[in-house]
């Protein structure tokens, strides 16, 4: 004998309330989830300025994260006290001619004049952060300003030299990043992976490596999973970030995350996945998390 059919309002109820537990659910299986796969997720702080950085730490370990990075040596003790790691140290700066930001990202090691300044600059920096645990460092190429391609990567080759005798001394891998000369950073010279990876070979040390920004990639040269593939042993670092626009990696952008992420883990990478882009939704922390569990695919 069949039961009498619940009235709709005391069915739509019901059905809401099961809705509600299997979204509960969900929702705590996916931290466990997060925490048990290969990626070993980090997030960029500049991405959330408006907010403190206790309170990201806070957030941080909440959702998952085991780093905040592209921090300053004053924000050390702060991520420590929450037992999060910075999986890339952010660049240092000295005033150069004309007010020029020596270190920054249009005035960096493709300039010889740059070079005194650099060193004494990151000097300091890549000491500090073995002092801290913090093992990466990132740095950049500088623009072209009429420079060529192949002078620009000589000259960065001869400044590099300078500080990797300390980087093996202290066990620090200095790390400059691709980033896209299309859309954010006109005129950057490291630029596309090839130029990076010449870099890399005419250098041939295991403390100079690659930060592969996938979204600044896909701007410039697309093919991100055969790029990857091919050239991943020199890449130290990962981040991530929609297109078009830098906004969420969610399906209102072109790129696949979960099939980038499980190309970046068959190379045997074990290092950290910094998501880089910048939240366009009210409740940028929410977007946060949910970009964790996208790249959660281990």
């Amino acid at each position: 004998m069949n039961p009498a059919p619940l009235p709709r309002r005391q069915f739509l109820n019901r059905s809401l309330g099961v809705a509600a537990v299997v979204a509960m659910l969900k929702d705590q299986a996916w931290a466990a989830e997060a925490g048990a796969g290969k990626v070993k997720h980090s997030v960029c702080k500049w991405c959330y300025k408006d907010i403190p950085l206790e309170t990201m730490c806070q957030a941080a370990k909440e959702i998952g994260l085991v780093s905040i990075e592209l921090l300053d040596p004053p924000d050390f003790e702060t991520l420590k006290k929450h037992g999060l790691h910075c999986a890339m140290v952010s660049f240092p700066t000295a005033m150069g001619p004309d007010n020029k930001k020596i270190g920054s990202i249009p005035h960096g090691f493709n300039r010889l004049e740059n070079h005194a300044l650099l060193v004494q600059a990151y000097e300091p920096l890549l000491k500090t952060s073995a002092e801290a645990g913090f093992k990466q460092v990132i740095c950049f190429s500088g623009n072209r300003d009429s420079l060529s391609d192949e002078q620009g990567l000589e000259n960065c080759a001869i400044g590099l030299k300078r500080l990797l005798p300390l980087c093996e001394k202290l066990g620090v891998t200095l790390v400059m990043e691709l980033l896209n000369s299309k859309v954010n950073h006109p005129d950057y010279m490291c630029d596309h992976s090839a130029w990076g990876v010449a870099l890399c070979e005419k250098l041939g040390s295991p403390h100079f490596k690659l930060l592969y920004d996938i979204y600044h990639m896909q701007i410039m040269e697309g093919d991100v999973i055969a790029t990857i593939r091919k050239h991943h042993a020199h890449f130290a670092h990962y981040h991530t970030g929609g297109v078009p626009g830098r906004a969420e990696i969610d399906d209102t952008q072109e790129l696949h995350y979960p099939a980038i992420i499980k190309a970046i883990q068959d190379t045997g990478y074990t290092g950290y996945l910094g998501q880089e882009f910048i939240p366009k939704k009210p409740d940028k922390l929410a977007s946060l998390k949910q970009a964790v569990a996208i790249c959660s695919v281990g």
